[in-house]
């Protein structure tokens, strides 16, 4: 459990300067110059990624449960990837509604994957994984919302077209992951 703790301290610490320290990040940069920021934040959240998997692949071995998950959940689960994976090409799929509207939608997408994910699994490296997400999504959306407030950001109209595109791209990384990469990744299979 050390080590997916430390992966996620390490991760999502990186990825959480825009919440807490937006002048230090700023000052950052200027110092390391823009390459060796991003340097400097890919190793970090390369670092923690690979913690956090072992850590958590280590933790699988001896699970402890908190709840008895009931069948319906994985189903709803199911669902709400969905969903996430539509938000998640949302971000990268240019002229969208979905983006248009909800401004920062991956962040929304890794909310859901957490929820997701916590509806459906049940031990105590599950809480403090998808848990650990979802608090940070939770902040992340909320810092960027402030962050956009405050610098007066207009997100532009989306067309119908790109909707479309993103929503059917969506579908089609969510049907790939669910039905073989999920099980060629991590061992388990979400729909049976």
């Amino acid at each position: 459990m050390t080590q997916l703790i430390l992966g996620l301290v390490l991760f999502l610490g990186a990825h959480s300067v825009r919440i807490y320290g937006e002048d230090w990040r700023t000052r950052l940069r200027a110092r390391l110059g823009e390459n060796g920021f991003k340097g400097l934040y890919s190793v970090l959240s390369l670092l923690g990624l690979v913690l956090i998997v072992r850590g958590y692949g280590d933790a699988r071995l001896d699970p402890v449960a908190l709840w008895t998950p009931m069948l319906w959940t994985r189903h709803l689960a199911s669902l709400l990837v969905l969903v996430a994976f539509i938000l998640n090409f949302a971000a990268y799929v240019p002229g969208n509604q979905i983006k248009a509207k909800l401004h920062h939608p991956m962040i929304l997408g890794v909310k859901v994957w957490a929820f997701a994910h916590l509806l459906a699994n049940h031990t105590l490296a599950d809480l403090v994984l998808f848990g650990s997400f979802l608090v940070w999504a939770l902040l992340d959306y909320r810092a960027a919302r402030r962050r956009d407030a405050r610098t007066g950001t207009v997100y532009a109209p989306g067309r119908l077209s790109m909707t479309l595109v993103t929503v059917a791209v969506g579908v089609a990384g969510w049907a790939v992951f669910a039905f073989w990469l999920h099980a060629w990744l991590f061992g388990v299979r979400p729909l049976g």
